[in-house]
């Protein structure tokens, strides 16, 4: 349980375990930097620990640490999630099981290419690097997620209303935040139940009941987001480089996306927290170059923070509510290279398109360059002096903007969506300003439907011409 226990291992539920007759304890994404807590069941179990996070020192006192960011792994795989690192470990099992003569037949082995779609998806959601073998390990897991052979992974499909094959965007926008909203406001092992689940009707159930459950989060995180933008905007117009905004008795389990949410606002590390009994518990979200991680474990260290970790791009912390001020500035001092960057993250255009050109052949042409996300970003085209000939709220809760775009010709037609378009200017203008000629950013992708594959266009901003 978060709210009760926290993250990571420790030792009530270890001891539990080996009173339980637990000989082998597997702690997978966390106990790096557990050591303590892990020492508890030490001569009474046994523990693997399937890590990805940084090591600050050597590894715990445990049977075995996987983690290619041990202070001492050459291994150059410092960029796998956890459950990559999982994955890579079940292989080697196999390996030495088969080498020693455990399987009879070669057909008696385990099947672990099937769990690649497990892998793919908790890549993306942990916002890895697509490229090398996080590329690979993706590409071919959403093929596997594609067969839908899975019920949980079937059923969450579902729910999601994901009738294309399942793409990064699938998994990082439609099936991530359903699993994660269990453990971020609810029980947190529904997500690991659907995973599991055999059944197809107890599958479904579990889907609507995430479903759900990720509504009342985005209430919540709703309710906290105003307030930390507010403040976010007066720490930037202040010329700070990083943001640290705390409120009382803000959420825990939604901290880290708000973060996320102010980062991107802002163009700025920020930190988010929430204050009960005088104590800050928080989460942040970084930009590539700013190491996050490094900066919390420093703070840690340097006696401001209680307990902090994490890695580049993401991190955990809680502090003293009284040590706000003195963590700010160390952040500030940490990354102050921030300071130097523009208000709004660039868009990388990378060519011009007109409506005519953004035929099915170029989406499919493009689609070869998959999967996108961190370390490969999906090409962005601009199609300017657009005019939207209509367009209308769309989905369960009508947060989606469908718009039909004609060039300046007139002629063909091409559909836009925004998403995450419950407000903003460029939902404004495509919902109550008809006909006016706009310069549009976006990705261009294949839409298949009742058989037929058609252009679509995913806007990311846009301008008045």
């Amino acid at each position: 349980d978060r709210m009760a226990e926290g993250y990571g291992p420790n030792a009530p539920a270890l001891v539990s375990l080996a009173t339980r007759g637990a000989t082998l304890i597997v702690c997978v994404d966390c106990g790096t930097a557990a050591a303590a807590a892990l020492d508890s069941v030490r001569g009474r179990a046994d523990v693997v620990v399937l890590d990805h996070h940084k090591a600050e020192g050597p590894p715990p006192p445990v049977a075995a640490t996987v983690n290619p960011n041990r202070l001492d792994c050459a291994s150059g795989l410092n960029t796998l999630c956890a459950a990559g690192i999982a994955f890579l470990t079940a292989v080697a099992v196999v390996r030495a099981l088969r080498r020693r003569g455990f399987f009879p037949t070669r057909d008696a082995e385990p099947d672990l290419l099937r769990l690649l779609d497990l892998v793919a998806l908790a890549t993306v959601c942990d916002v890895m690097p697509l490229t090398g073998l996080n590329r690979a390990l993706v590409r071919q897991g959403l093929k596997v997620m594609a067969r839908r052979a899975r019920p949980g992974i079937a059923a969450l499909l579902e729910v999601a209303q994901t009738r294309d094959r399942p793409n990064t965007s699938t998994c990082g926008f439609g099936l991530g935040p359903r699993i994660n909203a269990a453990g971020r406001i609810s029980e947190a092992d529904l997500g690991i139940r659907l995973l599991l689940c055999e059944d197809p009707v107890e599958a479904r159930t579990l889907a609507c009941l995430l479903d759900s459950v990720n509504r009342q989060r985005q209430e919540v995180e709703a309710s906290m987001l105003d307030d930390a933008l507010r403040i976010a905007e007066e720490q930037a117009a202040a010329g700070h480089p990083a943001l640290l905004i705390c409120g009382p008795a803000w959420h825990p389990g939604v901290v880290g996306i708000v973060a996320g949410r102010v980062k991107e606002r802002f163009n700025r590390p920020a930190c988010v927290a929430g204050i009960a009994d005088r104590l800050a518990k928080g989460s942040g979200r970084s930009l590539p170059g700013l190491d996050l991680g490094s900066a919390i474990i420093a703070a840690r260290q340097a006696g401001i923070l209680s307990t902090g970790g994490g890695h580049p791009m993401a991190a955990g912390f809680s502090l003293i509510a009284d040590r706000q001020a003195d963590f700010h500035v160390f952040l500030n001092e940490r990354l102050a290279a921030a300071s130097q960057l523009p208000s709004a993250a660039d868009l990388p255009i990378e060519g011009a398109l007109s409506v005519l050109g953004a035929t099915p052949e170029l989406a499919h042409h493009l689609a070869r360059l998959a999967p996108f996300g961190n370390g490969n970003e999906e090409p962005v085209f601009v199609i300017q002096r657009a005019r939207v000939v209509r367009a209308d709220r769309v989905g369960r809760e009508g947060t989606a903007i469908r718009a039909f775009l004609e060039g300046e010709g007139g002629g063909a037609r091409l559909k836009a969506m925004l998403f995450r378009a419950r407000e903003g200017a460029l939902a404004e203008v495509l919902l109550n300003r008809t006909g006016t000629p706009l310069h549009v950013a976006g990705h261009l992708r294949t839409e298949d439907w009742n058989g037929g594959t058609s252009a679509g266009f995913v806007l990311c901003d846009g301008a008045l011409a």
